[in-house]
């Protein structure tokens, strides 16, 4: 195993990383890999092969299998507090929860009566609501979904609630919101837009906002600005850290929006998680390879 590759830009930063450390590259051989999800019960790894249609599974010492040969273009995956698996699918344009029994829950659908775009990144908050993101990604082409017109009038981030199961649309001045997460107490919510991927005037930043009571968001402001690439997956430490994938790696920034350096990764990086018996384990989905490195710090829930 290659020795990771990690550039500081503060003496900080090497306090949240391991000299000499190695990368590991746990799987290869997928279309575009997204959505890693760590599973603390059972420790192991999930993970989706969106164009493929499949969900791959990593269990450590034993290796990798399909999950699923069949999971609707899934994108992001998430546990609740149940630990049940809650999934964005593509080609269903639907947030989908699997039951123990492997039987599947629509938890959203359609918003003010309309089908969504599609689905893309979900987590899931201490009071057990779901936030996703839902910009026209899986709906662009049929290479990710199906091929279809928008039907809602944006991009936008919904909640649904625990207790009614009633989805609302909280951010709706995005162009394509894609990965998002909470400050470790709840605080703040970060949300990547990756728009310049697809339209040159659009964004390559990281938003925050202040969450108040019911779940109120007031305060937009960037929180950063990706250099090389666009950010999509997203995740915080318990320090308040927040790391984000990038056309050249991991890049970490500091509750205070400073950027403290990155984990150099060979292949464009869609997402991130943290898992492990310790959550000191950084596992990678980027472009066909999925990886792991371990760090310094603890990662959230």
């Amino acid at each position: 195993m290659p020795k990771a590759e990690i550039h500081h830009f503060s003496d900080e930063y090497k306090k949240m990383t391991l000299p000499g450390v190695a990368i590991e590259r746990l799987h290869t051989g997928m279309l575009w890999a997204e959505g890693p999800v760590y599973f603390p019960a059972g420790d192991f790894l999930m993970w989706s092969d969106i164009p493929n249609n499949r969900l791959w599974q990593w269990v450590p010492d034993l290796g990798c299998r399909i999950f699923s040969h069949n999971s609707n273009n899934s994108n992001g995956n998430t546990t609740d507090l149940q630990g049940r698996l809650i999934s964005c699918q593509h080609l269903v344009r639907s947030v989908v929860r699997t039951e123990w029994d492997g039987s599947q829950t629509v938890l959203a659908r359609h918003h003010a009566g309309k089908p969504l775009n599609s689905p893309n990144d979900v987590v899931v908050t201490k009071d057990g609501s779901v936030w996703f993101t839902d910009p026209s990604y899986g709906i662009l082409s049929d290479y990710e979904g199906k091929q279809s017109v928008p039907e809602q009038d944006g991009c936008y981030v919904y909640r649904i609630d625990p207790d009614t199961g009633d989805v609302v649309a909280k951010i709706t001045s995005l162009k394509m919101p894609n990965g998002l997460a909470f400050s470790p107490d709840g605080k703040t919510l970060y949300v990547a837009d990756s728009s310049r991927s697809h339209f040159s005037d659009g964004y390559h930043h990281i938003f925050a906002w202040d969450v108040g009571e019911n779940d109120s968001l007031s305060n937009k402001r960037v929180f950063a600005e990706i250099e090389h690439g666009v950010p999509d997956g997203i995740r915080t430490d318990t320090q308040g850290n927040l790391w984000s994938s990038s056309a050249r790696g991991v890049e970490t920034y500091g509750p205070d929006g400073s950027h403290k350096g990155y984990i150099a990764i060979p292949e464009t990086v869609s997402n991130l998680c943290f898992g492990g018996k310790k959550r000191n384990r950084l596992f990678i989905t980027a472009s066909s390879s999925v990886y792991a490195v371990y760090v310094a710090v603890t990662g959230g829930a």
